[in-house]
Parts: structure tokens; sequence; C-alpha cells
């Protein structure tokens, strides 16, 4: 019973000792300014501000995988006038380059895809979306060490969102969301 328990603590320990920062989680703060096009002059989806958390895993000092986690509830508009809020969920991963890591300044750069997923859609009588995209993502940010473990940190991502725009089922349009996505945040080394 006692090797049993040794053994437990052992391979219980082992993971934490060998994956010793290889982790980061990070909580930004981001603004998604879509750059919208559509062949429907006038259409328009708003710019919002939200939470957002992302986990980096480092495959090596220079390498880390990113999954990138948050939520928008957004706008759409013709010509000024509503018609009415969708909400999206972007999940995105992305392969990341962290250009000679120091101490302090830690730039970096990737590239990734995304799925887009919209839900509680709410849009004027007729109008639907569909609920699904897939796309590609860039991104380039910088992590600034401020303790130990501790990091603020700056990202910019580009993402590539689109969907069909439809009235009683009749496609009227391919709305290309495409935000630029700009955050500033706070992420920690585990």
């Amino acid at each position: 019973m006692k090797k049993s328990l040794l053994a437990f603590a052992l391979i219980a320990a082992l993971p934490a000792t060998a994956l010793a920062d290889n982790w980061m989680m990070r909580v930004r703060a981001i603004d998604i300014a879509p750059d919208v096009s559509s062949s429907l002059a006038g259409l328009d989806v708003s710019s919002e501000w939200v939470p957002e958390i992302d986990f980096t895993y480092f495959v090596t000092p220079n390498i880390g995988v990113e999954l990138i986690l948050g939520t928008a509830r957004h706008e759409a508009t013709l010509n000024g006038a509503s018609l009415g809020k969708l909400n999206h969920l972007p999940p995105t991963v992305t392969l990341q380059y962290h250009f000679n890591p120091t101490p302090t300044i830690k730039p970096y750069v990737g590239a990734g895809v995304n799925y887009t997923r919209f839900y509680n859609i709410d849009l004027a009588p007729g109008l639907s979306v569909g609920k699904n995209s897939f796309g590609g993502a860039l991104q380039l940010g910088v992590d600034i060490a401020v303790t130990k473990n501790g990091y603020i940190n700056l990202d910019v991502k580009k993402i590539w969102i689109d969907t069909d725009v439809k009235s009683n089922g009749v496609k009227l349009t391919n709305l290309e969301i495409d935000p630029v996505v700009w955050g500033i945040g706070y992420g920690f080394r585990f």
C-alpha cells in the first residue's frame, strides 16, 4: 500500500516538475473592430469591447500553441438602421513563435485557424445568418514581465470570419466580418 501511494505521488508530481512554466494563461480586454465587406452597400457590424481568456502551451521556449476564447454580441445595421443583434463564439488556435525570449520583453507572432459559431440570433423578421464559419487568423503581440511569472500583454489579431445573410431563406449576400482584434491584459506562467 505504501509503495502504491509513493508511486502515485511520484507520478502526480512528475508532470508538475517536467512542465513547470510551460503554460501561460492571459486575461485580456479586447476591442473587436469588424472590417466589413459585402455586396449589400451599407451593411455593417458594430465594434465591441469584451473580455477574452487564452491558454498557451510552450512546446519549446520559442514555440507556443495558443487557444483563444471569448464571445461577443454585435449589432448588425444597414445604412445606420438596426437589423438586430447576434452573438458569436470564435475559438481560435494559433501557433506562435516567440522571438529571442528575454527575462523582460517577449514579442511573438502567430498564425492559425478560427471556427466561429453564431448564436442567440435576434434579427429583423425574415433575416437569418449561417451559423458556422471557418477562417484563418494572424497574431502579433508582446509579453512584458512585471513579476517573476506575471506579464502585461499587448496583442493584435486579424481573424477571417464570414457568413451568408438570408431573407426568408434566400441568400442576400455573403458578409465578411474579418475583425481586427486589439487586446491588452495580464498573463501568468505556470
